[in-house]
């Protein structure tokens, strides 16, 4: 394993790009936030993990050649950035509608497997997270220290890992945060709900 790993001042220096990147208020820490305002803290956590095992398998078809593939083609990318588009505004509609019939709320939200299979589904239908992956990892690999695909699935699954981390850490303070506040669980429901609209809108245009 180690022989598969840059050296120590790369490796770190990987290591904190990645967790710097994973810090910035990105998608996926977007949708770990909603989710936890909607079904508080384990929800919030479980969705971090969500992304983070989408990241995985990003990495895997990474390693695999696969993404290289799929980025070539253009159409299969916006047939990707629209379905996820269209899934983030399904789960936008979702929670407004649960908290307009007294749905969800800070204590009887979606639980931690659904809060995880949503974000899973929602970052495999981000191609940027195809790009960002084939363009962010092959940077610390080096064909010296072997086959160039299994480095970057050693160091796409550390970069998972802190994600994991940091993302999960951001949903478990948002749902902390929403079962303190002394807001309705209409309000908290209907911030989530936005909040995966203006993932969608970002989806789409940027």
């Amino acid at each position: 394993m180690a022989e598969l790993l840059p050296p120590p001042e790369a490796f770190w220096a990987f290591v904190l790009a990645g967790v710097l990147l994973n810090l910035a208020p990105g998608p996926d820490v977007i949708f770990a936030t909603a989710s936890g305002l909607a079904g508080g803290p384990w929800a919030g956590v479980a969705a971090g993990l969500g992304t983070s095992a989408g990241v995985l398998v990003h990495v895997a078809l990474a390693g695999a050649g696969l993404a290289a593939l799929l980025a070539a083609l253009p159409g299969a990318l916006e047939v990707l950035r629209w379905a996820g588009a269209a899934w983030l505004l399904w789960l936008g509609w979702k929670t407004w509608h649960a908290a307009a019939v007294g749905g969800a709320g800070r204590h009887g939200g979606p639980d931690a497997a659904r809060a995880f299979g949503r974000a899973f589904l929602t970052n495999l239908a981000n191609p940027k997270t195809i790009l960002f992956v084939l363009a962010f990892l092959p940077q610390f690999a080096d064909a010296a220290r072997g086959p160039v695909g299994v480095q970057v699935l050693v160091l796409g699954a550390i970069f998972a890992a802190t994600g994991a981390v940091v993302t999960s850490t951001y949903g478990a303070a948002a749902g902390m945060m929403g079962r303190a506040l002394p807001l309705p669980a209409r309000t908290l429901n209907r911030a989530a709900a936005v909040a995966f609209a203006a993932l969608a809108a970002r989806l789409i245009w940027e």
